[in-house]
């Protein structure tokens, strides 16, 4: 286990500090933020996915292509990203290609963010989402331990197969239904036995879906509310396009793959819940994971009929919604202009080079 000690000391020793990423998920974004507060950008592409980062070349300062992403951690790039003052904005990918394993145990690099929380994310951990936002009061949809007790609407979320990035979510709405549809997504190779048994099956909420996104580091004097983002998903929102007579006539298995973005805001009235909420659930990672949330988190939320907020995901990283960065009006409340979650992780490493307090932020 790489200790923060060690991480502290090496950022200590910084003095032009870089941004880094790995060229998926969001790192437009997170470059994008880098250059708007004046710091050099480093991404690392797999051979054969460079292209979005030479197109948009104002922000990209070096682009180095491997070949494939886990080589980001061997031994030469670490000492690279190390002797040029580098510090990591993790983003989904990263965990997923590089694994936990890796980035807690052998990726001795700074990262802007808690590495021992990124695996909080998962439903199947110890300490998991269902954990932090229990802790934190939070209401998230009932859980279904076992199939045979489904009573209700309910949502299946499993890992894809062939793609570490995808769910290959469905819903079920009793025990007959969940085995014939696992059973038919098995045999067409779209999940795994051995991926269905540690997959989770909630109660499938009935109201709007919002991301609700935050940050906040130990040097952040709040927890701020960024912004809000829903997100564009095939093929069930073309599915709900089509008039119902015609979805009765389509037979076809609905997935929940999400491929873009689109903006939201939120009933002034509604703002409290929705700011009491982040507050609670960065309490929370405080207190089991030390030293807590560093960075941006997302809550992705239901608000039921009676007003209600229930979370029933989270994301502990940069959690990948770029259209907040021209449309949210809730940074532009609290800092005289918009932004997104890329800038303002790039204004508090800014704060922390100029105050001393780098190993303060990273891990």
């Amino acid at each position: 286990m790489i200790r923060r000690a060690e991480i502290a000391e090496i950022v200590e020793n910084y003095s032009d500090v870089r941004i880094g990423v790995l060229g998926s998920h969001s790192a437009l974004e997170v470059m994008d933020g880098a250059k708007d507060e004046g710091f050099e950008t480093r991404v690392f592409c797999q051979k054969g996915r460079e292209e979005p980062y030479k197109r948009f070349g104002r922000i990209a300062d070096e682009i180095t292509v491997l070949k494939k992403f886990s080589d980001m951690a061997s031994p030469k790039i670490q000492k690279e990203l190390r002797d040029s003052d580098t510090i990591i904005i993790p983003h989904r990918s990263l965990t997923v290609y590089l694994g936990y394993k890796t980035i807690e145990e052998k990726f001795k690099v700074p990262i802007f963010g808690n590495r021992k929380l990124f695996q909080a994310e998962e439903r199947t951990a110890k300490k998991g989402q269902y954990y932090l936002l229990k802790k934190a009061g939070i209401k998230y949809p009932k859980v279904f331990a076992d199939p045979k007790r489904i009573d209700r609407p309910c949502i299946v979320k499993v890992q894809e197969k062939n793609r570490p990035l995808e769910r290959a979510f469905f819903t079920v709405s009793s025990y007959r239904d969940y085995v014939e549809k696992s059973e038919s997504r098995i045999r067409q190779g779209m999940i795994s036995k051995k991926d269905l048994a540690k997959s989770s099956i909630e109660e499938l909420v009935i109201g709007t879906y919002m991301n609700f996104n935050f940050f906040h580091t130990p040097i952040s004097e709040q927890v701020d509310f960024v912004g809000i983002e829903r997100r564009l998903q095939t093929n069930i929102h073309d599915y709900n396009a089509l008039p119902a007579r015609q979805q009765l006539d389509v037979d076809v298995d609905l997935q929940n793959i999400e491929v873009g973005h689109t903006p939201a805001s939120i009933r002034e009235s509604l703002l409290e819940k929705v700011i009491k909420m982040g507050d609670k659930f960065v309490a929370a990672a405080r207190k089991e994971y030390a030293p807590g949330i560093i960075g941006p988190f997302s809550l992705q939320s239901v608000i039921t009929k009676d007003l209600e907020l229930v979370v029933y995901d989270v994301s502990l990283r940069v959690p990948g919604n770029p259209i907040v960065a021209t449309t949210s009006p809730y940074t532009k409340y609290q800092y005289g202009t918009t932004f997104g979650i890329g800038r303002r992780i790039a204004m508090e490493i800014r704060r922390a080079q100029e105050e001393g307090r780098l190993g303060e932020i990273v891990t």
